[in-house]
Parts: structure tokens; sequence; C-alpha cells
């Protein structure tokens, strides 16, 4: 009975994916992390005393959320329950936490469980969770992809430590394929296989800090040339697979990028974008631009940024941004991808090193506020509609026309109250509208001492 079970494991683990079966089973072959699992660091702390309580490990794809899952089943005494979010069901919940208050009731032992994709539940199926995660039935641990802060209850996040883990380095992914080419017993060691620096290098660089991914196209070159025996595929001189950098890119194809539409990698991209913009760096803006359509963003959503930051941060320090803009929003709706992204980068290279100012933005925002919190101004009496019969008999008398004026500009009230909302800077076009305004006030200040002096 003993060795048919162990057959079917051993079957098992051979049907495994190399990411899978190369997962670490202590701490000491975990790789990368070092800010949380390097020598006295806390979570490397709590899992060497066998005390861990409720977690959130964040992080991207392919950095070791699963792989630290493992590492602390190999670990703890307590009972583990591994499940994924886009599996299970609140049925399936309750019944693993109803075996552990049985398991806990019955003989002390404590259940961790290992919740993986936890974003995929939603507020109801989350708060499932609560009560026993609270009453210590439980030991959450799950992993997501997403801002937790965002996609899990604030309850469990009260109740949970999150620990943050960073993509991988190139050095990490490299260690890791290392490891998985000389590993005889759960890797790629008993095949015949010589990777180059060259190739081994340019993974760890396409792989983006997901060693899943990296090992995924290590196994692929390697089987797929084992299985072509013909000139095709290099060899050494003693016959060994030659896994070059030809070979290394037949495997992994085109570079994936991390993008979700609706969560962080989205919103920090944009940010990154606009600040970018901002700082009038061009070179950083055509970047993130690039980042941005190549993951698949709607162009239709960077035009737009655009236009609201040809306003909000250029203004009238160049009246032409946005005209350039908006022209750039056209552009995308009438010609689409991928030939609008030229119009796209034209637009930004224009935006980024156009002369900035706020002062229109922070304009909008000080009357808006005065609207809100102040006192309602009435409108004055001379500025009133009077293109009606009877207009004069309500007092609405009085408006001079400014285009009569000298210089088309006449001295009259405008708003009852003394207020300042706009302040031109001394940049671009904006220095042209803050002498303008300049020689307004000082031919006003000039009328009213005359008509003192008068």
């Amino acid at each position: 009975m003993n060795l048919f079970s162990d057959f079917r494991s051993n079957n098992r683990l051979a049907a495994q994916p190399l990411a899978a079966r190369m997962r670490p089973r202590t701490i000491d072959e975990y790789v990368g992390q070092e800010h949380i699992l390097g020598p006295g660091k806390l979570l490397r702390r709590m899992l060497l005393a066998d005390r861990l309580n409720s977690v959130i490990f964040y992080g991207p794809a392919g950095c070791g959320k699963t792989a630290l899952a493992h590492v602390i089943a190999n670990q703890t005494k307590s009972h583990f329950v591994s499940m994924n979010a886009v599996a299970a069901g609140i049925k399936e919940v309750r019944e693993v936490l109803a075996e552990a208050r049985g398991r806990l009731e019955e003989d002390g032992e404590r259940t961790i469980l290992f919740l993986d994709e936890i974003h995929r539940f939603n507020r109801s199926q989350q708060d499932v969770l609560l009560p026993d995660v609270e009453n210590g039935i439980v030991i959450l641990i799950g992993a997501t992809t997403q801002n937790p802060f965002f996609a899990v209850n604030t309850p469990l996040l009260s109740r949970s430590q999150i620990f943050t883990l960073e993509p991988l380095t190139r050095d990490h992914i490299k260690t890791i394929i290392r490891r998985a080419l000389a590993d005889a017993d759960r890797g790629l060691g008993k095949t015949p296989v010589e990777m180059t620096d060259e190739a081994l290098t340019f993974l760890a660089e396409i792989c983006d800090g997901d060693a899943r991914r990296a090992l995924m196209a290590v196994e692929i070159g390697v089987k797929s040339a084992q299985a072509i025996e013909n000139d095709t595929v290099a060899r050494t001189a003693d016959g060994k697979i030659l896994y070059d950098v030809a070979l290394a890119q037949d495997s992994i194809q085109r570079k994936v990028l991390d993008f979700d539409p609706t969560g962080d990698s989205h919103y920090d991209l944009a940010s990154a974008f606009i600040k970018s913009l901002r700082g009038s760096d061009p070179q950083a803006a055509v970047y993130w631009l690039a980042r941005m359509l190549e993951s698949g963003e709607d162009p239709r959503f960077v035009a737009r940024r655009l236009v609201i930051f040809a306003s909000e941060d250029v203004g009238n320090a160049d009246p032409m941004a946005i005209l350039v803009a908006n022209g750039a929003w056209d552009a995308v709706e009438r010609v689409g991808l991928p030939e609008c992204q030229l119009n796209l980068s034209q637009a930004v290279c224009y935006l980024a090193t156009a002369p900035k100012s706020n002062a229109a933005t922070v304009a909008i925002g000080l009357a808006a506020k005065d609207v809100k919190e102040g006192r309602t101004l009435p409108v004055p009496k001379h500025l009133r509609d009077s293109h009606y019969a009877g207009s004069k008999q309500f007092g609405h008398v009085g408006y001079q026309y400014a285009h009569d004026g000298d210089g088309g500009w006449v001295d009259q009230e405008y708003v009852p109250a003394a207020v300042t909302y706009y302040t031109p800077t001394d940049r671009g076009f904006e220095a042209t509208i803050r002498e303008r305004m300049a020689e307004i006030e000082r031919r006003r200040t000039a009328g009213r001492k005359a008509e003192g002096g008068g």
C-alpha cells in the first residue's frame, strides 16, 4: 500500500510544472524577499518560532506568495489547508472552518488556511471568514496581487499583518533557474542541458521578476529540444542541449506586462505618467506612455488625461497645449491603434516640454470654495439681463460696453466683493497675461485716484 501510494505521489509530482516542483520547502531554500525574510526580520522570526498570526501577502505574480505559503506549510505544526478563491465558494469555506473548529476542540490543533487570490472573494464571502479569524479558530494567510486596502474587507485587514512582496531581482531569477537546472529530483538535473550566460541574463531580464514565467520558459525550451532530434536545436560538443538566447527567445515569446485596467497597475502607471509630464521629463513620459499602450490601456483614457493635464498643469503658460491635447484625442478617435500612438507621443512630448502653470486650476478651486462655503454674492444690477421689456423697472441699467472703452476696457464692477482667484505666473505666455492684468489694475487705480481728486 505504501509503495502504491509513493508511486501515485511520484506521478503527481512528475506531472506538475517545473515551477510547482521547484517550490522551496524551507526558509533557507526560499529566494528573495530579504526585507521580510532576512535574518532577524519579523516574518522569519514568526515562522521559526511557529507563532504565525493571520497575514496578507501582497505582491505581483511570480514573486513567491504561494511558495512562501508552502514553506509555512512545511514549517508549521498546525494543520495546513490550501484553497484558491477562484475555485472555492462559501460552502467549501464553511466546511473548512467547521473542520478547524472540531480539530481545535478535540485535539487542540490549530488550522492555517491559505487562501490564494483572496481578492477574488467578494465582500460577503470574505465576511464568512471574519468570526473564525477573530476568535483564533483559523490563522488566515491571504495572497493577492491587488492592493489589499481596496480588495480585502477592512475588518479582515485589521486582524491581519500585511507583508508586501517585491518583484524578484535579476540575480534572484538567475539563482532559481540555476537550481532548477541542477536539481535531479525535482528539476532538470537528469537532463543534459547547458545554458549560456547570455540566455540566463535574457530570461532574468524579460521575466520582470516573475520566477514562474522564467521556469516555464526553461522547461518549454528543454522539453521541446528533447523532442526534436535534428540540426534545428543547438548541441554542445559532448551532446548536451545548448540553451542559448535563440532557444530562450523561442520559449518565452512576447513579453507579458503586468496590467489590470481596474487594478493598481492601471493607477500606478497613470500616476507615473502624469507626474513625469508635470516634471517636464519627456523621456520618462514617453516611456510610461509606451508601457500603458503595450499593456493594453485604452488610448482614449490616455488622450483624456492629456486634455485634463493641458489645463490643469500647463494652463495659460501655453494656451496651445489644450489645442494639441484635443487634437491628439481627435486623432485617437479617428485613427485608432497602432497609428494613433504617434499622435499621442507628439502631444506627450509637447506637453512635457511646455511651460507649466496651475494658476487656472487654483483659481477655479478657490472660487468653488467661496461659492460652496461663503456668502452667495448677488449679480450687480448693471450686469443683469436687460433684453426684455420692463428690465429697466428692475434697475437693470448702467452697463458699459467694454469695446467702447479705451483699449477695449472700462472700469466697472463685475463682482460685488474684493476677490482674487487667478494669479498668473511669470512663465511662458502667462507672463504676458500677468503684465496685461497689472496694466488694467494700474489704470483702475489711476482712474479712481482722479475721481477722488476731482
